[in-house]
């Protein structure tokens, strides 16, 4: 579980936007994005980080992906990225998730705010959103975070915002949250034909 906690320590990346507004309980998805591991649905106004821009920011290199709104808000650009863990052996998507939670409700200043259910290849999971400080000199923020296994591999996404958070903000983050697939897209698409 250190990558859950380890991410909590580049709020540089994660950023966000604050205030409040309607949406609804869906972004439409308006890009695909597939790595040949993993895949999620971007909103408009979302792009896929490149790794140099990631590694000129000292991103780790558990960061097996990011992506960032191009719209600001307050001079930042809410991010959500994907950390990945190889783990030593495979371990159950729902347990993982459920070690993840345990891990990170031992940050400073830890609140939990809310769980949403997803479903991941079939297994029932939980988007946890919290508040925590990512750093004892940095305000407490609003954490969403989502936590699951592939085989012997873990991955995390977590985004990053203020306590107050618009909701078409929150609406595109768990449409990108939501979307997570470890099936290619294309594949998907023509077996449904």
């Amino acid at each position: 579980m250190r990558r859950s906690i380890a991410l909590l320590a580049i709020p540089l990346l994660l950023t966000a936007c604050s205030g409040s507004g309607s949406g609804s309980t869906a972004a439409a998805c308006k890009q695909q994005f597939w790595d040949g591991t993993l895949g999620v649905c971007l909103p408009a106004n979302w792009k896929v980080m490149d790794k140099e821009t990631l590694q000129s920011r000292g991103v780790p290199e558990e960061v097996a992906a990011a992506f960032q709104s191009s719209v600001g808000v307050a001079g930042q650009n809410p991010t959500v990225t994907i950390t990945k863990e190889t783990l030593q052996s495979d371990m159950d998507p729902v347990a993982y998730s459920q070690a993840s939670i345990r891990a990170v409700a031992a940050l400073p200043a830890y609140k939990l705010i809310d769980t949403r259910a997803v479903k991941v290849s079939g297994k029932n999971l939980e988007i946890h959103v919290f508040s925590a400080k990512p750093l004892p000199e940095e305000p407490e923020r609003r954490f969403y975070q989502l936590s699951t296994t592939n085989k012997s591999i873990g991955y995390t996404l977590t985004a990053l915002t203020p306590l107050s958070v618009a909701s078409s903000l929150e609406t595109e983050i768990l449409t990108i949250m939501k979307s997570l697939t470890f099936v290619d897209p294309s594949e998907s698409a023509a077996s449904s034909k």
